[in-house]
């Protein structure tokens, strides 16, 4: 067997020991460097057995595990508040930053559903028209756009209806449309200087409201409004129109959306801002703000990595000869205990970030909030005298 070096029994950490240098500046991590060497090394066995490791594996060790601790920690901020970071920018302080909940993604996407609805979004709605044509049932959609300069196929119909004449309109003229309006039936009595507005005076506001509605029922009844059905911007109406029909409803109205304006509303190219959790700007965590809670995990995943280190330096070589005979080694023991302890230790602290969740804490506040009510009750009432 080769001479393997032995730790001499203790450390000196110097900037640039540990293999990235992330923490190396920090006064606090220098310390605890050399402290977490001497623990791990005394967990391991020293100074009973020898130890296989030297300074330098001490120090990576413990640099990788508060490198493990950040990205748990940060990992879990981003997935909390990940809605609210979603388009900021990318160069924002967000290690030392408190996220408030925002709205502003909420806001855009409740903005895709008023498209949808016509109620607003971000996309605007437009109008077309086509001229219905006497014993014409089937109308082309995409026909229409091609004429009216848009693409073919990008055309997303959204309501189609007919637009008669207003009932209020025929509230004061009956006859309105049919060539022989009220007024020049009065006019032909000698009542021309009498206006139907009179009504306005004369009667209350629910004379007037059931008047209009009399007027649309009657429409609706005696001139009924074309239904329709649509499949691939093919419009079909019933009934089919005739030559009376297209005089009283020539035109037959629809709302529709471009399909490439919604899709280019739903992408934005925005450089400098955040899209995906890769690029949420948290860095690696400064060690001297990290508290004694944190840092007893740190020193415990430290020795799991230390752990696995020996069992892959020992695993080199079956076995130790000694005078007579030979020893077994364990670095299969390390490498199994060292693999289980890890993760251990990151269900535990995914669990306790877990605890700390807004949902968890508002659960919690509920949970308190209920039992004082309940303790509250159960405190009498004081009763005044005189």
């Amino acid at each position: 067997m080769a001479n393997i070096p032995i730790w001499p029994g203790s450390s000196s950490f110097h900037p640039g020991d540990t293999p990235f240098g992330f923490y190396d500046t920090d006064i606090e991590f220098q310390t605890d460097a050399n402290k977490v060497s001497v623990f791990s090394a005394r967990r391991l066995g020293y100074p009973i057995v020898d130890v296989e490791l030297q300074d330098l594996n001490f120090f990576a060790a413990f640099e990788e595990a508060v490198t493990v601790y950040g990205n748990e920690v940060y990992a879990y901020k981003i997935r909390e508040n990940y809605l609210s970071l979603d388009g900021a920018d990318d160069t924002i302080d967000i290690n030392n930053s408190i996220v408030t909940p925002s709205l502003a993604r909420v806001i855009e996407l409740s903005e895709q559903y008023g498209t949808e609805a016509g109620t607003g979004g971000n996309v605007d709605w437009k109008q077309g028209a086509i001229r219905l044509e006497t014993g014409k049932q089937e109308y082309d959609l995409d026909a229409w756009a091609v004429e009216n300069g848009y693409l073919k196929g990008d055309l997303e119909i959204k309501k189609v209806f007919f637009e008669g004449d207003p009932a209020i309109i025929k509230f004061f003229d009956p006859y309105v449309g049919s060539g022989a309006g009220i007024m020049n039936v009065m006019d032909s009595f000698g009542w021309g200087n009498y206006s139907p507005a009179i009504n306005f005076v004369l009667m209350p506001i629910n004379y007037d409201l059931q008047v209009i509605q009399q007027i649309e029922l009657n429409d609706m009844i005696r001139k009924s409004n074309f239904s329709f059905e649509i499949h691939n911007n093919k419009l079909r109406i019933f009934p089919i129109p005739t030559a009376n029909s297209t005089i009283y409803a020539p035109n037959l109205y629809f709302d529709f959306l471009l399909k490439s304006e919604r899709i280019a509303n739903s992408i934005k190219d925005l450089p400098g801002k955040i899209n995906d959790v890769s690029r949420v700007p948290y860095v690696n965590p400064t060690y001297t703000k990290i508290n004694s809670v944190g840092r007893s995990w740190i020193f415990e995943y430290t020795l799991a990595l230390c752990k696995e280190m020996l069992g892959y330096i020992r695993g080199k070589y079956d076995t130790v000869p000694i005078p007579g005979s030979e020893v077994q080694l364990n670095e299969a023991d390390l490498i199994t205990a060292a693999t289980t302890e890890k993760q251990a230790l990151i269900d535990r602290l995914r669990a306790y970030l877990d605890e700390t969740s807004r949902e968890k804490l508002l659960e919690r506040r509920s949970l308190e909030t209920n039992f004082r009510k309940i303790e509250l009750e159960e405190v009498p009432n004081v009763i005044y005298i005189g």
